[in-house]
């Protein structure tokens, strides 16, 4: 079982670690969903820890198109991550009718130089989600998609995310819930949908605040649950 844990800023990603964080997704701007954070604190979150660093590609929160201003400012961003070394990529992009915009998929990916990809939730609001997960598993580089099954939570999509887990056992893609998980829900949430992997966010903050820091209890129970085996 793989557990992802959001970190803001350094001290969340040492929390992390220390806490039972198998990866990290490194953004900023966490209520506006994730959008790609400072150079800077990049580079500072690298050196810091030694557990996996996903760092989100996203320039705005508009929406999940990009008009070609936005893909040049994502180009760099991409160049800049791959410069640091030693890191991964949280992208994700739609056209206008909802389905995986694969012509900016593939300019993105070849920037990439074989870092690997986790595709974010804008796979929740593709028109198609098995028509999405087909286009996505021809990319090698891509090894996650980040879903609630299309809803507002991932306990709400429960169901969807259990057959996209189903069809992608089959692929190189696996799939990671995330959303409105909590530790009190894990254990079922699992056991309903067979997932490996899960994202936690502002349920592992203090008193569930996204821009609170981690708290590393509410960590640790979330690690308990996982490592316990009793789903």
């Amino acid at each position: 079982m793989l557990l992802e844990v959001i970190a803001t800023t350094v001290k969340d990603a040492v929390i992390a670690e220390r806490y039972g964080a198998d990866r990290i997704e490194l953004i900023t701007g966490i209520r506006e969903g994730g959008l790609t954070p400072s150079l800077g604190l990049i580079e500072e979150v690298r050196e810091a820890v030694r557990i996996p660093v996903r760092v989100m590609v996203r320039p705005h929160a508009r929406s999940f198109q990009y008009e070609e201003t936005d893909v040049q400012t994502m180009l760099r961003d991409i160049r800049h991550i791959a410069a640091v070394g030693g890191l991964s990529l949280v992208m994700g992009m739609l056209r206008s009718d909802r389905t995986v915009d694969e012509e900016l998929l593939k300019r993105l990916l070849q920037a990439a130089d074989g870092m690997d990809v986790t595709f974010h939730r804008a796979y929740d609001e593709a028109q198609d989600q098995l028509a999405a997960l087909e286009v996505l598993s021809r990319y090698p580089q891509i090894t996650d998609i980040l879903t609630s099954g299309g809803r507002d939570t991932a306990p709400e999509g429960a169901e969807r995310i259990a057959v996209l887990e189903r069809l992608s056992a089959a692929s190189p893609i696996s799939i990671l819930a995330g959303s409105g998980l909590t530790a009190e829900g894990l254990s079922d949430f699992v056991t309903r949908t067979a997932v490996s992997r899960v994202h936690f966010g502002s349920a592992v903050r203090e008193d569930g605040d996204p821009l609170k820091p981690i708290d590393p209890a509410r960590l640790q129970a979330v690690c308990s649950i996982l490592n316990s085996g009793k789903r």
